[in-house]
């Protein structure tokens, strides 16, 4: 969030870039679908009953008081998200669906906070992000004490690659969400978004929902590419 550009302004560097691709033959591409980390719950299953959550309150992270009013803002929305009870369905970015997937969550949790017309998928969140440059690598990165998270604020996106194929995506960027800070409970990060299969504090996630920040495992084939600021 502590970006020149301001929580407002992304729309429009996004929107010069879609307009310049266009207009010299090349189309991003923008799917508006994030298939889960893992297989999803049985289809037959309403998302409603099968949503296995978990939900914080703004005060309970360390950071909150500090934080800008817009990364405030954000964050109050992202968490209001996590109380409706929402599953995991892949292609959904309306909570009246019952649930969403990952880019659909943030993209919706954007919307609330004020930015105006934030991309559908996570591969054009990713480039909409660092248009401006805004995007810190820390591909390789095996600690969250590493110095390549030293710049990472709440508010901040997140970015993985390998969660599942995106051959035609450069870089191949197929999961996001948003870290939310520090939480005061046991002075571990945490991050906000949707998922069918990570955890929070040894907990498995089904939906939309507060997690765990941890980088992937060194055998996993999904890899952590980078943050930055809205």
């Amino acid at each position: 969030m502590e970006s020149t550009r301001g929580l407002f302004s992304g729309a429009i560097v996004f929107s010069t870039i879609v307009s310049a691709c266009c207009f010299s033959g090349i189309m991003i591409a923008d799917p508006g679908e994030e298939p889960p980390i893992r297989p999803p719950e049985p289809p037959q299953a309403p998302a409603s009953t099968t949503a296995k959550v978990v939900s914080i309150k703004p005060e309970e992270i360390v950071e909150y008081p500090k934080m800008r009013p817009e990364v405030q803002k954000l964050v109050r929305e992202s968490l209001k998200l996590t109380a409706l009870g929402l599953g995991y369905t892949y292609g959904s970015n309306n909570p009246e669906n019952k649930g969403m997937d990952c880019s659909g969550t943030v993209q919706r949790a954007l919307k609330a906070a004020g930015v105006k017309n934030p991309p559908r998928s996570s591969y054009t969140i990713y480039q909409w992000a660092g248009a401006a440059g805004n995007i810190r690598l820390a591909r390789g990165v095996e600690s969250l004490e590493d110095e390549a998270f030293q710049k990472l604020k709440p508010g901040d996106l997140l970015f993985w690659e390998g969660t599942y194929a995106t051959a035609k995506r450069k870089p191949p960027i197929s999961h996001v969400m948003i870290y939310l800070g520090t939480w005061k409970k046991d002075g571990k990060p945490v991050i906000f978004g949707a998922s069918s299969g990570r955890r929070f504090r040894g907990k498995k996630i089904h939906g939309v929902s507060v997690f765990d920040f941890a980088l992937p495992r060194k055998e996993s084939k999904a890899k952590f590419v980078g943050y930055g600021p809205v």
